[in-house]
């Protein structure tokens, strides 16, 4: 096993599957049974969700709402994915815990850094929502920080693509995907990882990236066992 504990970054568009916006139970239990497998190999798993498949802060400022507004919509929107994603794995049998960068203690645990160890310890998976807390940071950094502050060993971002390309796979046929790729070498050819404040983080703490395809049965099993799935971003 080449993890043992590790922070699972997903977006929320991910939760949509095929629908337009919002939640697909289907999707929700597929990543439940995913993260579930994990689990059993005893690996101390985290999560940090987006909520981009309710409400975006950045599109809303662009339509004219005030950007802090609009963030604090969106952090808002992490905790209602959490909440579902909690309720998807503690239906497949995982014991789960939400919390919260922002209060909201009727429905999820604040943050505690402690305390959040001390659940991964006991063998629970952390769902983390509200992001870092604050307006102008995305759920990249929010992910980048509580992987830092709970010592995990790597980042696992999962998307809809298999990994880091030269260009855009899904618009430019010819783009080449990378094994491997060093921190430098992402901010030299500009390729869109994370964003540059959640990236530089990761740099600074040496604390490896993968980027591979969630949606596919099996890959997060094969990453957490040490097979060439995806990207590696490292030093």
């Amino acid at each position: 096993m080449q993890y043992k504990r590790i922070l699972l970054k997903l977006s929320g568009e991910a939760l949509m599957g095929t629908r337009q916006y919002g939640i697909d139970p289907d999707r929700l239990a597929e990543y439940a049974n995913e993260v579930k497998k994990v689990v059993e190999k005893g690996v101390e798993v985290a999560i940090v969700i987006g909520g981009g498949n309710i409400f975006r802060g950045v599109a809303g400022a662009s339509a004219g709402m005030d950007r802090v507004q609009g963030d604090h919509m969106g952090m808002l929107a992490t905790v209602i994915n959490g909440l579902a994603l909690q309720s998807a794995l503690e239906n497949a049998g995982v014991q789960t815990r939400l919390q919260s960068a922002i209060k909201i203690n009727e429905v999820a645990e604040p943050f505690i850094r402690r305390r959040a160890i001390r659940h991964l310890e006991k063998g629970r998976v952390v769902i983390f929502g509200g992001g870092t807390g604050n307006p102008y940071f995305t759920t990249d950094s929010a992910a980048v920080l509580r992987a830092i502050e709970i010592n995990a060993d790597v980042i696992l971002k999962g998307t809809r693509v298999d990994g880091i390309y030269t260009s855009d796979p899904e618009k430019d046929s010819k783009a080449s995907k990378f094994d491997f790729i060093s921190f430098e070498d992402v901010i030299k050819k500009g390729l869109k990882v994370m964003d540059t404040t959640a990236f530089t983080l990761s740099q600074e703490n040496n604390l490896p990236i993968i980027v591979f395809d969630m949606n596919k049965q099996g890959n997060l099993v094969k990453v957490i066992d040490g097979e060439n799935i995806g990207t590696t971003v490292n030093l």
